[in-house]
């Protein structure tokens, strides 16, 4: 070369797939997919993927570029199409497993998929969502994915495509099918739609790489440890975790649902230490009944995200012995780059000031280039006094290439510079770390005060009785908007006998008399994603059809 500088000839395209070739190397003999009694090894895996990755492109005819689906629950296939799938040359769309048939039809028509994965037990929804395709658009051709260990499952024609039946067609030494360009399309996962209609999100595998590596880093993920699949691997790609199982050898206990009991019972039996999960699973652990709750074998860590998780819940946790690390992400950025990095000297505060302060989304991980907090109108940095809301930017090699067939949304999301808006509302606090406040559309106006829903929940869920609580705005007469609760209460004891009066005269001795909800509204459950979201849009419409309430001028003071 006659002067410094790169050779694009002699550059190699990052791309996580390569961790599956250094893990059959190094941990070949070493477990890396469990489910029931099955138990797979490094180089098993690696010898599947490499057989399906075959099949896909020798028998089924998949083109580098093309979409193929999945809609399976955590089970060994999922993770295995995590390779798989990009090591075809396709591109890897994760369907979430609690979607309608008509919103999967509108995926699937929209991502332009030729072929899905499907779960024995979510086949009549893919049916009915194939029948809603409009006419003239191909439907994807359908490979049923069995599960020996679950009884109650349908049985399987004998004459339907299977999983294991295609992975016999593909050849185990088949030389993968390398991206041209690390800015190669590698994932399309699609938003939650908890606030608007979801968008096509593509991910390259320049960013996957990095997020995943990135994520191992910050979490200081050990060499070979037990992880249990409590997050869904469709929920943005579990958070990058399946690739980065292969970085460090890991073991992944997969789980085909979630409850308290099987999660106590799986970490106990398999030795689990490691585990990520929205807020709602922490609560589901932390309030687990005494003879579900079992004495943990020792450390157990969890990443927890997804959503703002009230410090109640994270103390409630934590007294039961997990270790709780908490981040910040979105399916934009492929998985968490905020955390809340951990400083020593927060040991010695009392444990509700602990919780208090990792609650927090904290500061940006290690590969994360910048965050801020900006007002929406002049776009300048809001001050670092822990109270002036601004909107959530970030800047960084996992943000997503853009929204597929979305040019509006790509520039409206994607701004000068590689800025990302989230759309979140947040703080900066004096030193530097971030805290969400709200989704830009679940901030209240009342009386021309800002409310934060995060902030009432995180009081609400501070009271004895209350499980889970979600926040939104009801119509009013008087202020325009005011607080409306749904509240579930825990099981047994003294809850039942709680009514929204004991909750309404509670919140007033602990927040300022402009944030207590003027309505409180029991339900036994709220509505969540199956990631644990809780839909306030479903929320909100509910507190929109009760009506404005009345009489908001009794209202005295708003300190």
């Amino acid at each position: 070369m006659d002067k410094l500088g790169a050779n694009p000839a002699n550059s190699c395209a990052l791309t996580p797939l390569g961790f599956l070739d250094r893990a059959a190397t190094v941990f070949g003999d070493c477990p890396s997919v469990v489910y029931h009694d099955t138990v797979f090894t490094w180089s098993q895996t690696h010898r599947r993927c490499l057989r399906l990755a075959s099949a896909l492109v020798s028998s089924l005819g998949i083109s580098r570029g093309d979409v193929v689906s999945v809609l399976l629950p955590n089970v060994p296939a999922m993770y295995e199409m995590h390779f798989a799938v990009p090591m075809s040359g396709a591109v890897l769309n994760s369907i979430n497993t609690r979607l309608d048939a008509r919103t999967v039809s509108v995926l699937l028509r929209h991502s332009g998929s030729k072929l899905i994965f499907v779960d024995p037990a979510l086949l009549p929804v893919l049916r009915d969502a194939l029948r809603l395709l409009p006419a003239g658009h191909t439907a994807p051709r359908v490979v049923l994915v069995e599960d020996p260990h679950e009884e109650e499952l349908p049985p399987v024609p004998a004459t339907a495509l299977t999983y294991e039946r295609l992975l016999e067609k593909g050849d185990p030494e088949f030389a993968w099918v390398r991206p041209a360009s690390e800015w190669d399309p590698m994932i399309l996962n699609y938003t939650s739609g908890t606030t608007s209609a979801p968008k096509g999100v593509v991910h390259c595998h320049r960013g996957i790489f990095l997020i995943t590596v990135d994520s191992l880093v910050d979490w200081a993920v050990p060499p070979r440890p037990t992880y249990l699949w409590t997050l869904p691997m469709f929920h943005a790609n579990g958070w990058s975790f399946p690739w980065g199982m292969a970085v460090v050898g890991g073991t992944n206990v997969c789980l085909r649902r979630v409850d308290a009991a099987e999660v106590y019972d799986t970490i106990a039996r398999r030795g689990v230490n490691h585990l990520c999960g929205a807020p709602v699973v922490l609560n589901m652990l932390a309030n687990a009944p005494d003879g579900v709750r079992k004495s943990l074998p020792g450390k157990v860590r969890i990443l927890t995200a997804g959503a703002p998780p009230p410090a109640a819940v994270l103390y409630r946790t934590e007294a039961i012995g997990f270790e709780v690390s908490h981040g910040y992400g979105l399916t934009e950025t492929a998985g968490l780059v905020l955390s809340c990095a951990w400083k020593g000297e927060w040991d010695k505060l009392p444990a509700s000031e602990r919780a208090r302060l990792k609650a927090r989304q904290g500061v940006r991980t290690p590969g994360m280039a910048e965050v801020d907090v900006v007002d929406g109108e002049t776009g300048r940095s809001v001050p670092r006094d822990g109270s002036t809301m601004g909107e959530i930017v970030l800047r960084g090699g996992c943000i997503t290439l853009g929204y597929l067939n979305d040019e509006a949304a790509t520039r409206a999301a994607i701004r000068e510079n590689g800025w990302f808006y989230t759309g979140d509302v947040g703080v900066m606090h004096p030193d530097g770390y971030v805290e969400i406040r709200d989704r830009s559309k679940d901030v209240i106006i009342s009386g021309g005060e800002n409310i934060s829903s995060v902030e009432v929940e995180s009081v609400l869920y501070g009271h004895p009785a209350v499980n889970e609580a979600a926040v939104v705005a009801r119509p009013d007469e008087f202020w325009g908007e005011t607080p409306c609760a749904f509240v579930s209460l825990k099981q047994g004891g003294a809850a039942g006998a709680v009514t929204a009066a004991d909750v309404i005269a509670w919140s007033r001795g602990r927040m300022p008399r402009y944030m207590v909800p003027k309505t409180v509204v029991f339900r036994d459950e709220l509505p969540k994603t199956s990631t644990g979201k809780i839909q306030k849009y479903v929320l909100r419409n509910i507190a929109k059809e009760m009506g404005p309430t009345t009489g908001g001028t009794n209202r005295n003071s708003k300190m």
